[in-house]
Formats: C-alpha cells, sequence, structure tokens
C-alpha cells in the first residue's frame, strides 16, 4: 500500500505542474503573447504522458494491493493517506478545467482579433488599390 501512496502523491505533484504550466500560460496569453502555444501544448502532452505512465502502475500498484489487504487489513492511516491523496487530486483535476476553459477562451479572443486585424488590412489594401487606380 505504500507504493500506491507513493504514486498518488507523485501523480499529484504532476497534476500541480500541469497547473502551473497553465498558468504561465494564461499571464502570457492575457499579455498577448500566442507565439508559443504549440510549444505550450507539446509540454501539456508530455505531462498528460507521464501521468497516464503513473495512472497505469497506480492500477498495478492497487491490484497488488487489493490481495494483500485480503490477507492483512489495511489500517486507518493507510485509508487517510489514500483519501486525502484522492481529495488533492480532486482538487487540481477541477482547477485544471477551470484553467482550460480560460486557455481555451483567451486563444479564442487572441483568434478572434487576428481575423480581424487580417480584415482590416484586406481593406486597406482595396481601398489603396482603387486609389491607385483612380490616381493614374
Amino acid at each position: 500500500m505504500n507504493k500506491l501512496i507513493e504514486l498518488l502523491h507523485e501523480k499529484n505533484h504532476f497534476l500541480e505542474k500541469f497547473c502551473s504550466l497553465n498558468e504561465r500560460q494564461i499571464a502570457k496569453l492575457e499579455n498577448g503573447q500566442i507565439d508559443d502555444v504549440d510549444r505550450f501544448y507539446q509540454q501539456r502532452e508530455e505531462l498528460l504522458k507521464i501521468i497516464k505512465y503513473i495512472d497505469t502502475n497506480i492500477f498495478s500498484a492497487h491490484e497488488a494491493g487489493k490481495s494483500a489487504s485480503m490477507a492483512t487489513d489495511v489500517n486507518e492511516q493507510v485509508k487517510s493517506d489514500i483519501r486525502e491523496h484522492l481529495r488533492i487530486k480532486e482538487t487540481y483535476v477541477k482547477k485544471i478545467l477551470d484553467q482550460d476553459l480560460i486557455i481555451l477562451g483567451l486563444i479564442d479572443d487572441a483568434k478572434s482579433q487576428i481575423i480581424k486585424e487580417l480584415k482590416e488590412v484586406q481593406k486597406a489594401k482595396k481601398a489603396l488599390t482603387g486609389y491607385k487606380s483612380n490616381a493614374a
């Protein structure tokens, strides 16, 4: 069961890193810095791969612990530790979901702004072309 607790702790550590990555990206997007969005998504994918690997190990440790716990009772401290790690995990997951909504909104706003600027450039080009043809 100690292995399971260690893995839960490790998963929470990487979920915390994921939250921190999101927070940094939100700050960048709020400041109009959209250049490294692809790199941000690559970093997220790497963290998700690590978390998935840990989840696989958690499942294996849980299965091994189930057979071991049938032979001996799991003490209340271990149960309490597991519950606490699961509570922390749920807190991080909720925070990540909230952050994702913010990130998607900021990216959507940036896309809208870029489209608006492109349309203005196209109008200016048309106006300039019309001016040149009238002047000739």
